[in-house]
């Protein structure tokens, strides 16, 4: 019997790291679970800028691609039924939205039903160095039930190139939405030797 299909909401903000939320999407995609995506405005310049591709290159199977600005959409409803959400990559200004409990646009108030139907919410910054604001918003969005996975790809596996890089994250970040993936090199059990 296969694994259960899941639904999956992703946010992609401003932040640089754009190919953590394209490589995300595409593995979901083409493992047959359901997205519904939102980019920022800002995101999107982004993700043009790092990638040089536009959000038609996201709008693949299983892709539902919504404004950032339709604050009707399903994904604004508590009644709305998702297995997670991610905001991939997080800009520190979504960060801080989430922390301080705002909704002023779709990706805020998503995050927001999140959080409060107590459903899975994974926000991935990606800035550095952080300041104290960035770290007090951290702390009061973990503590209000997200989880907080800075993207900071590991090295243990021995990545020979970028796309094994961001594998490494993307596959911690399925690990928590729980979904099976074989992207990355897993630590071997005690006794095992080194990773392979």
């Amino acid at each position: 019997m296969g694994e259960k299909k899941k639904r999956v909401v992703i946010a992609l903000t401003g932040a640089s790291g754009s190919i953590y939320g394209v490589r995300l999407i595409n593995y979901l995609s083409l493992t047959g679970h359901e997205i519904l995506c939102v980019i920022s405005r800002t995101g999107e310049q982004v993700f043009e800028m790092e990638t040089g591709l536009d959000r038609t290159n996201l709008e693949i199977r299983g892709v539902t691609i919504i404004e950032e600005n339709h604050l009707a959409a399903s994904i604004a409803s508590g009644s709305f039924l998702h297995d997670g959400m991610v905001i991939v990559p997080c800009s520190m200004r979504s960060l801080t939205a989430v922390a301080q409990g705002q909704a002023s646009n779709l990706i805020q108030r998503a995050a927001d039903v999140t959080l409060k139907e107590r459903r899975k919410l994974i926000l991935v910054p990606r800035e550095t160095p952080l300041n104290r604001l960035h770290l007090e918003n951290m702390l009061r969005a973990h503590d209000a039930g997200a989880i907080i996975m800075p993207a900071m790809p590991s090295f243990y596996g021995k990545p020979r190139g970028l796309d094994q890089l961001v594998d490494s994250l993307v596959s911690r970040i399925l690990d928590l939405l729980g979904i099976n993936n074989d992207l990355a090199t897993r630590w071997p059990d005690v006794g095992e030797g080194q990773p392979r």
